[in-house]
């Protein structure tokens, strides 16, 4: 039970973080908690791809960026795209990154609880530190393209397309040091992980400070007051000329 404990709390306070940092509109618990529940039930599939993909070669970079990066980072994207992104509650970019870290930590929960019981507590403290925040750092990478393609009148497709290739970038790179065993890389990890907790907290404040539909209605209601004020002028002069 303390085991499970040291497994699940991580991402509990991870996720109740970024819940939290949602200034605005908050995200339906339901739909958020629907959105965990696909993402733990993705590991099923992934297990499987990853099992047929590792067979076809064991060469470092196709295990981290093929077997992991990409078979995790699709189904994540997969599970954000069907649950979440066409839903009327996602009506600000930071939504996005909500569904995309509550997908992520989805599949990171139950990853985790396989890794804490059979490794102990000492796995339990190097997960909570390393691989739950990277699962969520890719989810906010993921969230924040689809936050931008959500509201992109002309440039949504590419925007997918980076909601899944960046995250697949960024963690096939996290893995690879991993893998590698080789020293100067594995020197380079501390580092390369401070980088990604920058990357995140930069853009949860960049899209935290966007409220798009919101800022599209005002603006429209302001336009829409200044045509009828001045053909209220217009009224006003030509009554003014008459009389």
């Amino acid at each position: 039970m303390f085991l499970l404990f040291l497994a699940i709390g991580p991402v509990a306070i991870i996720l109740a973080y970024i819940y939290a940092r949602d200034k605005y509109e908050k995200e339906p618990l339901l739909l958020c908690f629907k959105t965990t529940f696909w993402g733990a039930v993705i590991v099923i599939p992934i297990i499987l791809v990853e099992l047929v993909l590792a067979e076809i070669s064991s060469n470092i970079l196709w295990q981290s960026f093929i077997v992991a990066a990409v078979t995790e980072e699709a189904f994540k994207f997969l599970v954000v795209y069907k649950i979440a992104y066409k839903r009327a509650e996602f009506n600000e970019p930071f939504d996005g990154i909500i569904y995309a870290v509550f997908a992520s930590l989805g599949f990171a929960t139950v990853e985790n609880i396989f890794y804490v019981l059979d490794g102990g507590a000492g796995i339990a403290i190097l997960q909570a530190a390393t691989a739950v925040p990277a699962h969520s750092i890719f989810g906010v990478r993921m969230g924040f393209f689809f936050g931008l393609a959500k509201f992109s009148t002309e440039n949504e497709k590419n925007l997918l397309q980076k909601a899944i290739l960046v995250p697949i970038l960024l963690h096939g790179v996290y893995d690879y040091i991993v893998m590698s065993g080789n020293g100067l890389l594995l020197a380079l990890f501390i580092p390369y992980l401070i980088y990604l907790y920058k990357l995140a907290f930069r853009l949860m404040k960049e899209h935290s400070m966007f409220r798009p539909l919101k800022i599209r209605t005002i603006a429209y209601l302001e336009l829409k007051f200044q045509k009828m004020k001045k053909i209220e002028i217009v009224k006003n002069l030509t009554l003014n000329i008459i009389l």
